[in-house]
């Protein structure tokens, strides 16, 4: 009887198990959708294109005295032009209206040119822009002659001499400044208004930045449309000083080879013959920079005697670019 009951006992406990195991299983009824979920979605309209990007605007023309030697690509190296002529060594200017004699800050020049010594002729190639020579980037300051003259050598070129950096500017009319006779201060990176420096500072690595930033006004090269040499090389007065190979100087003392050229920013000559040689090699200031030469890839020298036939009258008249004779 005993084991009966067990028995059934245990198939009641089964059947639970089973009623348990394959009854369906609760399930909470979905809740209802509101008005908003159960509207079907809004169609989304596809974003707009974005607008085709402006072409940057093309450059002004070059100023019509200009003229950028053809044999300039294949003759020289790219971002180089062709500097190619007859170049006057000892080059006389008279000046028609001072700005500033002490200074030697001319405003307007007499028209007539003197011309001294043997002719030569000039065959070389030159930078386009101050170093690094890129257009929109504004040029290296801080830089001594050593650096400068081992930069250029390293892209196979050379520091310009100072006569071809002059050649370069005044053109084969020899005029004082790279755009004409009569100084203008908007076509150059000149006369503007300087910050005296605290020479303390450059011996002190942890100030010396800030004070370089303090002191700059440096603009792009390019930037200056106008600021353009007869042979089409740019911003050769003003923005910064330039280091050339005087190749009449001396290491280690003045004259030094170690020489400046073409002015900075400030109020100074500015002008294409003036020179400072009175730095040594080392030296080095927050608006010194420099530019490259090179020979010509023909192989032709940079510099022989003119030819007999060559003439440059020992007094000529300077026609500026807008066609007058003197100012």
């Amino acid at each position: 009887m005993r084991e009966r009951i067990a028995f059934i006992a245990a198939l009641v406990v089964a059947a639970l198990v089973s009623a348990l195991l394959f009854a369906p299983r609760f399930q909470r009824p979905p809740e209802p959708l509101d008005a908003a979920s159960a509207a079907p979605a809004a169609s989304v309209a596809p974003p707009e294109p974005a607008p085709p990007a402006l072409a940057p605007p093309a450059p002004p023309p070059l100023p019509a005295y200009v003229r950028v030697d053809p044999e300039s690509r294949t003759a020289c190296r790219g971002g180089m032009v062709l500097v190619d002529g007859i170049y006057c060594p000892y080059v006389g200017h008279h000046c028609a209206a001072y700005i500033d004699e002490e200074k030697d800050i001319c405003a307007r020049f007499e028209p007539e040119v003197l011309c001294e010594g043997r002719l030569q002729h000039r065959r070389f190639c030159i930078d386009v822009f101050e170093y690094p020579n890129i257009e929109g980037v504004r040029p290296v300051v801080m830089v001594n002659w050593l650096e400068a003259k081992r930069a250029c050598e390293i892209e196979g070129k050379r520091l310009c001499s100072g006569e071809e950096w002059e050649f370069a500017c005044e053109g084969p009319q020899m005029w004082p400044y790279p755009y004409g006779i009569a100084r203008d201060p908007d076509a150059c990176n000149i006369d503007r208004k300087i910050s005296m420096p605290v020479l303390e500072t450059f011996a002190d690595p942890w100030k010396i930045s800030a004070e370089v930033e303090r002191l700059d006004r440096r603009v792009a090269s390019g930037e200056m449309h106008r600021c353009v040499s007869p042979f089409g090389v740019r911003d050769m007065t003003g923005n910064v000083d330039e280091w050339v190979n005087n190749e009449l100087g001396t290491l280690d003392e003045k004259p030094f080879r170690s020489t400046l050229k073409g002015g900075y920013w400030g109020p100074i000559r500015s002008r294409c013959r003036p020179v400072t040689s009175t730095h040594n090699r080392w030296f080095r200031f927050y608006q010194v920079g420099f530019r490259c030469c090179s020979d010509a890839l023909d192989g032709g020298k940079a510099v022989t005697p003119a030819a007999k036939t060559a003439r440059i009258p020992r007094r000529s008249p300077m026609v500026d670019p807008g066609g007058r004779q003197g100012p």
